[in-house]
């Protein structure tokens, strides 16, 4: 059997190896457009910032030692100019000498990957003004960077990024690393649009304090060369940015032009329709990666999700199927992370708008854990968002956002999704614990607790998002000390400190709704369970608290506040070694 595979990296070069390992005699030919077939592409923006300082520790294999090792005939600078089904033939061309050939398949795997997206602006090809796909982009872009005048000045000592998504943040931490003043230009009213809001907007002051300029709910619409040769960059506000470098980084779109002229399928986003096996429209062409099309674990509908994981496993999947195993590739969930200087922020399933925007119900908690056991030095609140189905608590998504052991609840978190388990589930999961790693009752419990509590009728939860309106007509009452609430307090609040509400409440009318709220919702949830057993009928607390409130509503902190501070203020015995209190 004569194997092609069209494209390198993630998704063809696992399909490739992974068809040798299963069939030693096939005949299996890989064409890369670009110079390098295997490259850590996920890497590139950390040499630009000298992070990773060597160069070649992004390059993970070449055509002589995949030949060595595979046994493999990988041909880089050869671009696939066109598939034809009916022949089974592809047309090729040799980049570096301009020949063409025509090359012979059995069965064919397209991984062209996906292309950065160049808006159609004004001068969006100008010199300066770069993309971050490649190899050959890091080198230009560092190069840039690098680059000195001949009086031994920086040449670039200014960068405006095009795009606030992982990869954006991703450049614009590693150019502040190289000493550069660096602007982030987002289309969005947020930065990291699959995260939502009330996630997002700690991390826009972190960056901010960090020196990065934002520039949120705006676009840029031209590019020109000003008189000084540096770039101007127009925005849709009206603000002209002066800069020496614009990096692209505005998302990427499936690369489909050959499956195209080929008369393949598309899906309804665009990439190419595969089925489960990952098979195209036509038998004998399969397809992996950046390019296709694929059901989502939580959304309706096939989805386009350039993740490097999914890829790998695309590729593995489609090399099964060529080589006669039949393997079903299930659902991709989006799981992601970014490290932003030493903040944290990620996400799998399903975000918020996202579930609204396909009409799935939903229910959801906000939580303020932290990374390890607050005793133990050098941990931080984290801000969990957690989404489940309300019928039966099953997971939809999480986001979260932090500085210590976001990661490894993330990776909890998506493989409860993966496995289609509950807030209940949550509750039993036993994790591991050390006061340096984690709690007793870890993040991930912790969210299942609050899950269920809703869940089960043990709380009442109203949401920042639906303020004003959830709050009127409602006695609006924080339980925080006075101190707290002399520092800031929603408008109309009344002070009711927890430990003075079981004797306030005394004369209260029951019926009348009231609202409670505190610093992170802990306090407010046992003034809820009081106010709840001596019958009150209409009491609802703040999801995730002030902390979460603030973080929607973007409201600074007033002199004197601590973001950190300790949300009990009292000691409370509790069974075991544990510094978290019961939920």
């Amino acid at each position: 059997m004569r194997i092609v595979v069209v494209g390198g990296v993630a998704a063809g070069m696992s399909c490739a190896a992974r068809a040798r390992r299963l069939d030693e005699f096939a005949d299996i030919v890989v064409f890369e457009r670009a110079q390098h077939v295997s490259f850590a592409n996920c890497g590139l923006p950390y040499h630009i910032g000298e992070v990773i300082a060597e160069r070649g520790h992004l390059l993970l294999q070449t055509p002589g030692s995949l030949r060595d090792s595979l046994d493999l005939d990988v041909r880089t600078g050869t671009e696939v100019l066109a598939i034809d089904p009916d022949t089974h033939v592809v047309r090729v061309r040799v980049l570096a000498s301009g020949e063409e050939y025509d090359e012979p398949y059995d069965k064919l795997a397209l991984c062209p990957g996906a292309s950065p997206v160049v808006p159609p602006l004004p001068g969006v090809d100008l010199p300066g003004i770069h993309v971050l796909r490649r190899i050959g982009d890091m080198d230009r872009i560092k190069a840039a960077v690098d680059g000195r005048s001949p009086n031994g000045e920086r040449s670039v000592r200014h960068a405006v990024v095009i795009g606030a998504g992982y990869i954006g943040l991703e450049m614009a931490e590693n150019l502040r690393h190289r000493d550069l003043d660096v602007v982030v230009v987002e289309m969005a009213e947020q930065i990291m649009p699959p995260l939502d809001r009330e996630l997002t907007s700690t991390l826009e002051g972190y960056l901010r304090a960090h020196g990065v300029g934002l520039r949120l709910g705006t676009r840029a619409t031209a590019f020109r060369e000003g008189p000084d040769g540096r770039l101007r960059v127009e925005l849709e506000s009206g603000e002209v940015l002066m800069t020496d470098l614009v990096m692209l980084a505005a998302g990427v779109r499936p690369s489909t032009e050959l499956a195209v002229a080929a008369g393949l399928e598309l899906g309804q986003r665009g990439g190419i329709a595969v089925d489960e096996h990952l098979r195209t429209s036509d038998p004998d062409i399969y397809a992996a990666g950046d390019a296709i099309e694929v059901a989502h674990h939580v959304l309706p509908g096939t989805w386009s999700i350039p993740l490097a994981g999914p890829a790998n496993r695309q590729g593995r999947v489609a090399a099964e199927n060529i080589c006669g195993r039949p393997t079903s590739f299930g659902t991709v969930q989006g799981t992601a992370v970014v490290k932003v200087f030493d903040m944290v922020a990620g996400g799998t399933g399903a975000n918020q708008r996202q579930l609204e925007a396909a009409g799935v119900p939903f229910e959801r908690v906000h939580l303020h854990p932290s990374g390890h056991a607050g005793y133990y030095p050098g941990t931080a609140s984290m801000h969990l968002k957690l989404l489940f189905a309300p019928a039966t608590g099953r997971l939809l998504g999480a986001g979260i956002i932090g500085f210590d052991g976001v990661d490894k609840r993330l990776d909890v978190l998506a493989t409860a999704i993966r496995a289609g388990l509950t807030v209940f589930d949550l509750e039993e999961l036993e994790l591991a614990y050390a006061p340096p790693f984690g709690s007793a009752k870890d993040p991930v419990n912790m969210a299942g607790f609050l899950g269920a509590n809703l869940l089960r009728g043990d709380i009442g939860l109203w949401y920042a998002s639906d303020y004003p309106a959830a709050t009127d007509h409602a006695r609006v009452i924080d339980v925080r000390g006075p101190d707290e609430f002399a520092a800031w307090h929603l408008p109309g609040a009344e002070n009711v400190p927890l430990p003075t509400l079981r004797e306030a409440q005394e004369g209260w009318n029951r019926e009348h709704p009231i609202r409670l709220y505190c610093g992170v919702g802990f306090r407010s949830y046992l003034a809820y369970r009081a106010l709840a057993q001596r019958g009150f009928t209409d009491v609802k607390t703040l999801s995730g608290g002030m902390l979460t409130f603030r973080a929607h509503h973007d409201v600074p902190l007033a002199a004197g506040e601590d973001r950190h501070a300790p949300e009990v203020h009292y000691a409370e015995p509790v069974s075991g070694a544990s510094s978290d209190p019961p939920v």
